[in-house]
């Protein structure tokens, strides 16, 4: 009991660092339904792990009637884990998610197939996904990597990592690791990421005027 207390602590302190619109500790307990989804979930989670799996799954079904946030019993999560706003957030049974975690609205961390054993992504530290982000199937999200909102992530993401796209591309930031989290803040920003499609784009817009510019040249020749 007094290990659960600390982790709700963490949790409460985790969203004033990382939210300007929470003012206190007391607005954060009574008024984020991602606090009471971890809370709750910590709870099923003993439940789950002590084989009361009906009564932990019914807790689970009380949260996300409460909080619209669906955490199955089984999956393992860490500390310091923020849900911001937190509708429509699905997180799967063998879900594995690290310490000091950023999740948003919509985002799903989902299975594929009818297979037993391990089928949930595992979420390294440090690492935020993004409002209606999907990650898909038993593999690795790296630690400090960002998926980008709308994602959907197929495959393993390497540490330190952008990933935009549907599906989702790998975008190394300029080479450079991002910072521990007790240092410096996480890096929260969802809108200003890197996309590879348009880039590509844009390289076959130039590349298109070069080869209009060669044809007109040509033509201009024979006309002589």
């Amino acid at each position: 009991m007094i290990r659960l207390f600390k982790l709700i602590r963490e949790d409460i302190k985790a969203v004033m660092e990382r939210d300007p619109a929470a003012n206190n500790w007391l607005e954060v307990l009574l008024c984020y339904p991602g606090v009471h989804a971890v809370i709750f979930h910590r709870i099923a989670h003993g439940l789950y792990k002590r084989d009361f799996k009906i009564l932990a799954r019914l807790v689970s079904q009380i949260s996300r009637f409460l909080t619209g946030i669906e955490i199955h019993p089984g999956a393992k999560i860490g500390r310091r884990l923020f849900i911001d706003h937190g509708m429509g957030v699905v997180i799967g049974e063998t879900t594995e998610i690290g310490d000091d975690v950023t999740i948003y609205q919509g985002a799903t961390l989902g299975g594929t197939g009818k297979e037993k054993g391990k089928r949930h992504p595992t979420i390294g530290n440090n690492v935020v996904i993004s409002s209606g982000a999907k990650i898909l199937g038993p593999f690795k999200v790296g630690d400090g990597s960002k998926i980008g909102s709308g994602s959907v992530v197929l495959r393993e993401v390497p540490p330190n990592c952008t990933v935009v796209g549907v599906p989702g591309h790998v975008v190394i930031k300029d080479n450079v690791k991002l910072k521990n989290m007790h240092r410096d803040p996480i890096d929260l920003d969802q809108v200003r990421l890197p996309d590879p499609i348009a880039e590509e784009l844009e390289c076959l817009r130039k590349r298109i005027v070069e080869l209009e510019k060669k044809i007109l040249e040509l033509e201009r020749e024979r006309s002589l």
